[in-house]
């Protein structure tokens, strides 16, 4: 799903895999927890990189839906909402 979310809609979805356990006891969460903390917070920081904004017609202040966004060197549009 993520491949296809990110060619096909404005979605930009992950996986984080932190083991080979995929169904951890709870005992064990606070220590994965601790042990990925500040990897994890770091990498959520980073949702705020990046260009953002409205895009507007000139003359009625109004959102344009649909407007395609494009940027030099990426070959992945993105379509306004």
């Amino acid at each position: 799903m993520n491949d296809f979310s990110y060619l096909h809609t404005n979605c930009f979805e992950i996986t984080v895999e932190l083991s080979c356990d995929k169904f951890p006891h709870a005992s064990e969460l606070p220590e994965e927890w601790e042990n990925n903390r500040e990897s994890l917070l770091l990498y959520m920081e980073q949702v705020h990189r990046g260009i953002k904004g409205v895009v507007r017609d000139a003359d009625t202040e109004e959102g344009i839906a649909n407007a395609i966004i494009a940027v030099d060197g990426i070959n992945h549009d993105i379509r306004t909402g």
